[in-house]
């Protein structure tokens, strides 16, 4: 059971090992994407099968469609669908949230980085915890995406093997935090996020 956020204060307990405002989250992604482990291994090795798919997709109908055709579901699979896709990975970082308890829940974007954020104002949530909320939404639209691309005819099948690739790599934020909970995962870690400075905080139990 995660402590509360005012049990953090107890220094005699917790101590802030790290803190994130929320205006220097894409450096704190790049350096943990970057870092070789077994989770970044998992997600590069994602993105290279998810483009492999895209890639046998559109070998396979390059020679009964028209290219102009074949540029719209392109146009769908790298801007359009990704766009829409953004609410609902949003909403399914919300039900693990809600489901460990977490009231004061915000959604946020910072268009000068190019994120979109869920974050629970003073909800202390550990990192087994956090890495459900992180994965959750990589799951599940992979699982869903690939079943379409499975059933769906002709071109839907690039447009949605496109998009499979392109929320996958939506999904290097969650990985970098997924990373930063496996490279400590000998201590335990518990983060609590202060909405109202935009700071992420972690915590260490003493």
């Amino acid at each position: 059971m995660a402590p509360r956020a005012e049990d953090l204060e107890d220094q005699t307990r917790y101590r802030q090992i790290l803190k994130i405002p929320y205006g220097d989250l894409v450096e704190f992604v790049l350096d943990y994407i970057g870092r070789r482990t077994s989770v970044i291994v998992f997600f590069w090795s994602s993105c290279i099968l998810f483009i492999g798919i895209a890639i046998t997709v559109r070998i396979n109908i390059s020679e009964y469609f028209q290219f102009k055709n074949i540029l719209f579901h392109s146009f769908l699979g790298f801007i359009v669908f990704p766009v829409i896709s953004i609410p609902f990975h949003e909403l399914l970082h919300i039900i693990p949230f809600l489901l460990t308890g977490a009231k004061k829940i915000r959604i946020g974007m910072d268009l000068k980085q190019y994120i979109f954020y869920v974050t629970a104002h003073k909800h202390v949530t550990s990192s087994k915890q956090f890495i459900l909320i992180a994965l959750l939404p990589f799951l599940i639209f992979s699982t869903v995406l690939l079943i379409m691309i499975f059933l769906l005819p002709g071109l839907w099948k690039w447009s949605l093997a496109v998009l499979l690739f392109v929320h996958t790599t939506m999904c290097a934020g969650d990985f970098a935090m997924m990373n930063f909970f496996h490279i400590n995962r000998h201590r335990r870690i518990y983060t609590c996020d202060d909405a109202d400075r935009k700071e992420a905080c972690f915590y260490e139990e003493i």
